[in-house]
């Protein structure tokens, strides 16, 4: 039975429409960007405004410092509970509208020199591989292998791309400058060079077995440790394991989303675990001590006198580890009291006398109670 309604939170890179590999002047661009948009400043009174403000600044407050995106790139929201918080203001620590605009103009009209010659090193992309595991090793923790096809730098050129290894020559017609400026009145106007694609070399005598590119795909066997607590969803990445940089640019990360199997008779709810147990009339009413299933074996619960139907027990310490963190959940066991379909002739005979002498008031119950009830059978 389900006991939670998680509400799936937006990827914070989705947020800002940027890539993984979003470098910080990117992450503070597309920020930007959308704060011109939805600043409360430009939308007085509108709420849906306000709350996509808040969205791209808490995102922006993550992606933006170092430490807590390497915590959010490896193991998603988990990983940044509770970063973003601003102690109840959700504007505390972000720039006003006159920031913003005062930022945007300064680089749009920027009155610098010459200029900047475009660099030809690309970073890698990312890549995922997608890992299902047991109910269990997502609890305490495994370590396992997965099977990654990556680009890797081609061994024929060095990753040049350039078939005598020397790397690409200085484009022709940009002089290697990857623009070319044009003079219209007053103005100075720079275009991407055609010829090099902005990067301002070219390749003559590309590589036969990369074809230029500098890079081939290749098979990898990766050791992959999947830390103790994660659950459903959960990224874990590996950085640099990704594809491989051309031209001296960087490797990309490889991110393993994983997905964990259900359990035969255990729920997780957060870092609690959830069960139901059956006992007979007779246990709830005068008690008993029963075994109870855990994941690291049977343990044993008392169950007092009078225990009613649907009464939940905590046992301290038998749930899910904290990810990155001390301590466990608890294991949640709900006793349910079960009523014998088939009865021998004495049995029957020794409930009646049993019903003969109890006394219970057959009237309807509240509302209030019968939601509950039906609840716990849902």
């Amino acid at each position: 039975m389900s006991r939670t309604s998680n509400v799936t939170k937006a990827d914070y890179y989705e947020i800002l429409g940027v890539s993984r590999s979003a470098s910080e002047q990117e992450l503070k661009a597309a920020y930007r960007k959308l704060a011109m948009k939805y600043h409360p400043d430009r939308n007085p009174g509108n709420k849906e405004a306000e709350e996509k403000f808040k969205e791209c600044s808490e995102a922006y407050q993550v992606l933006s410092d170092p430490q807590k995106r390497a915590a959010y790139d490896r193991y998603g929201h988990a990983g940044v509970s509770g970063a973003a918080a601003s102690n109840g203001d959700p504007f505390a620590g972000m720039p006003d509208l006159g920031d913003i605009f005062g930022d945007f103009f300064g680089e749009v009209f920027n009155m610098g020199g010459g200029g900047r010659r475009a660099s030809r090193a690309q970073r890698g992309r990312d890549v995922r591989v997608d890992l299902t595991i047991e109910f269990e090793d997502a609890v305490f923790g495994k370590e396992t292998q997965v099977t990654v096809r990556r680009m890797e730098a081609c061994e024929s050129c060095h990753g040049t791309g350039t078939a005598d290894g020397r790397g690409p020559s200085v484009c022709p017609q940009c002089q290697g400058r990857g623009q070319v400026r044009f003079q219209q009145g007053f103005f100075s106007i720079a275009r991407t060079c055609s010829a090099c694609s902005g990067s301002g070399t070219v390749i003559s005598d590309p590589c036969r077995t990369c074809r230029g590119d500098g890079r081939v795909e290749r098979q990898r066997t990766i050791q992959v440790t999947v830390p103790a607590g994660v659950e459903e969803g959960t990224r874990i990445r590996y950085q640099g394991e990704g594809d491989a940089g051309r031209y001296g640019g960087p490797s990309g990360d490889l991110y393993i989303l994983l997905s964990v199997k259900p359990h035969a008779f255990f729920e997780r709810d957060g870092n609690d675990l959830h069960c139901v147990v059956p006992v007979s009339f007779p246990q709830a009413a005068l008690g008993d001590e029963i075994s109870i299933p855990t994941l690291e074996g049977d343990t044993v619960l008392r169950i007092p006198e009078g225990t009613q139907s649907g009464q939940e027990f905590r046992i301290r310490g038998k749930g899910i580890p904290y990810l990155n963190e001390h301590g466990r959940g608890d294991l949640i066991v709900q006793v349910v009291v079960q009523t014998p379909k088939k009865l021998t002739k004495v049995q029957k005979e020794l409930l009646r006398q049993l019903s003969e002498s109890l006394t219970v008031e057959n009237k309807p119950t509240s509302r209030s109670l019968f939601s509950k009830v039906k609840e716990m059978f849902s």
